[in-house]
């Protein structure tokens, strides 16, 4: 393990080539400890992303490399220990009802976004929601918040239920006031378990705004801090419901880590819609999944099974469907038994090519994991963190119509 000099009160350290952030003084072994949790998540991200592959990289898979993942997993799911307020936050108590669906049908026109769908929100549910966009999440949405009205059916929240919902539009930001000024307008404290609290200013700290970045007018934060801050004015409201709609848009590594142990301890229900099936996989329990035509349906897994399952389908179906002796130009010209539709040269071709992009997306990010462990100047690891968005959002994108022309 190797130390960077301290930049103001945030202590780097380089481990195997990788740089990571550390708050405070810490006592050697606790660093130690540390270290070794942060090396293992790092392990735990690349090796992730092998065994999330194409089928094509998948078939190839060592069992002591898939047994060697597990042991990653374990280790990189500890704790970090340090002398940072933990965020045992007390969230407002919740009553038997929650949030409830009766019957709900939502239409715009012959657009069916929801139909004659039923469902009751248990305590400390963690859901994730999928689909291709402009099939209706965010109306799905807009309607938990009543914003949109069902068509017909209601939509029942307990009353002991205080959501906070996190949008991309977020909270219009007072540009000429001070970072600090802005949260402890919402609050200046959140109670903690075991009476304690954790303050405004403790809040910002754990969110990567260093006391001299507290005191910063909002008109100079980037476009990331800005949504950083709206993020932290919705957390400071202490909801025992959360809606997170795409929270990891501009949000650079370092804040989705602190973002995912936030979430990880959160004591109440959850709702998150993001594009991010990594970030996703690590918080929600199960899956709500926008089919199209109205049809939601309740998945019991994570994003990760989910496209797995789709994938091992789909190869399923094209082995029954290819007959051995059938030749290229043969196979090109199968149709499918469900919609009858041929699978021109164009769309076999688009399919490899697909496949192509998107080991190189998965390469290209674990260069950039790479490039990470090399600097220490800020600016540079939020520029290279976007980059690794941009590059999630493209492989999503890419895996959706994998899918589409695999079905």
């Amino acid at each position: 393990m190797q130390s960077n000099p301290r930049i103001g009160r945030w202590h780097f350290i380089q481990i195997q080539g990788q740089l990571f952030l550390l708050f405070g003084e810490k006592q050697e072994r606790v660093e130690i400890k540390n270290a070794n949790i942060d090396k293992a998540k790092n392990l735990y991200r690349k090796e992730l992303d092998w065994m999330r592959r194409m089928p094509q990289a998948r078939s190839t898979k060592a069992k002591s490399r898939i047994d060697a993942f597990y042991d990653t997993e374990k280790a990189a799911s500890q704790k970090i220990s340090d002398d940072r307020v933990q965020l045992e936050i007390i969230s407002q108590r919740m009553g038997s009802k929650i949030l409830e669906f009766r019957n709900v049908q939502k239409a715009f026109g012959d657009f069916k976004i929801v139909k004659k769908f039923d469902y009751k929100f248990k305590r400390f549910e963690k859901l994730g929601i999928i689909g291709k966009n402009g099939v209706g999440k965010s109306t799905f949405l807009n309607m938990i918040m009543g914003l949109e009205k069902p068509d017909t059916g209601e939509i029942v929240v307990g009353d002991t239920i205080k959501i906070g919902y996190y949008t991309q539009d977020g909270i219009k930001l007072n540009e000429d006031k001070r970072v600090i000024e802005v949260l402890q307008e919402v609050a200046s404290y959140i109670p903690l378990k075991g009476g304690k609290e954790i303050s405004a200013s403790q809040m910002l700290e754990r969110f990567l705004f260093t006391p001299k970045d507290q005191y910063t007018f909002v008109s100079k934060l980037s476009g990331g801090e800005k949504r950083r801050l709206t993020l932290l004015m919705i957390l400071m409201q202490n909801p025992n419901f959360l809606i997170l709609d795409e929270p990891t848009n501009d949000l650079d590594i370092l804040t989705l880590n602190v973002l995912e142990d936030f979430l990880e301890d959160f004591d109440g229900c959850l709702i998150i819609v993001t594009h991010d099936r990594y970030f996703m996989d690590k918080i929600v329990d199960h899956l709500f999944i926008f089919e199209g035509d109205g049809i939601i349906t309740d998945y019991n897994g994570t994003y990760r099974d989910y496209l797995a399952q789709i994938k091992e389908t789909a190869e399923l179906e094209q082995d029954t469907k290819s007959k051995p002796n059938n030749s290229p130009k043969e196979i090109v010209k199968e149709t499918t038994k469900e919609t009858g539709k041929k699978l021109s040269y164009t769309e076999q071709k688009e399919l490899r090519n697909l496949e192509r992009d998107i080991e190189k997306y998965a390469k290209e990010k674990e260069a950039i994991t790479t490039q990470l462990g090399s600097i220490s100047d800020y600016a540079e690891i939020e520029k290279l963190s976007k980059r690794f968005k941009e590059l999630e959002e493209l492989e999503e994108v890419k895996t959706l119509r994998w899918m589409e022309l695999s079905e």
